[in-house]
């Protein structure tokens, strides 16, 4: 059994989705991060980073003690591995998912946040850091549907690479961007939408958030210190 500490995040949607894909039983633990639950020290205890997602994993390889892993990417990876699905044992197959698996966490996913956050979030609207992440977002969508004009997947076959990629196009209206403008990604993407896995990742997070944050779930998301881990 499979421990998943979760939110309805881009990054908490890749978790459920790899989940659903391959039939790992798990069991959802909600963390609210507009209330800061992200800041228990039990939390913390797995996931030092107090970002979602996490997990622990009961019943690793090998036996032994439970295993906790925290960061969505690393996550991926670990179950990948431990399932034998969603990563290819092909050497060349296994490095580019690993590739675009990394590209997303140090590229898409960064920059598609900081794009949210100034067009959405941020208490003053400052057209110079909208416009900058607006078109490192476009920059990026550009790079993935290049990609995908030579692959029906990012990696060839459906993989821990998509998986980690698609829940961060799911809100591209609100990152300024148009599908129509990617016909590429604009195909990949409806593919992965219609899958069965996808659909029942998404409705496990249905009706856990508002739609916008309050003041002060945004002064708890958006004013984080140091100090906000000091137990």
């Amino acid at each position: 059994m499979i421990d998943l500490y979760y939110w309805p995040t881009p990054n908490g949607h890749k978790i459920t989705i790899f989940l659903e894909e391959t039939g790992t039983p798990y069991k959802l633990h909600p963390i609210n991060i507009g209330k800061g639950e992200q800041f228990n020290p039990a939390f913390l205890a797995i996931a030092p980073n107090n970002r979602m997602p996490a997990i622990v994993d009961h019943a690793p390889v090998g036996g032994g003690a439970p295993i906790s892993i925290f960061e969505s990417g690393a996550i991926l990876l670990y179950l990948a591995e431990k399932t034998g699905k969603l990563l290819s044992t092909d050497l060349r197959g296994r490095v580019a998912t690993l590739e675009w698996l990394f590209w997303q966490m140090g590229g898409l996913g960064p920059m598609a946040g900081q794009n949210h956050h100034f067009g959405t979030y941020a208490p003053e609207k400052i057209p110079y850091a909208i416009e900058r992440y607006v078109k490192e977002t476009n920059r990026l969508y550009g790079v993935l549907d290049r990609r995908l004009a030579t692959v029906p997947y990012l990696a060839g076959d459906y993989s821990i690479a998509d998986i980690a990629c698609y829940p961060w196009i799911v809100p591209h209206e609100r990152q300024g961007q148009k599908l129509e403008d990617f016909p590429n990604v604009k195909r990949w993407y409806e593919s992965i939408a219609l899958r069965a896995a996808v659909k029942a990742a998404y409705a496990k997070g249905e009706g856990m958030r508002n739609p916008t944050y309050s003041d002060e779930e945004k002064k708890v998301l958006f004013g984080q210190t140091a100090a906000n881990l000091k137990t």
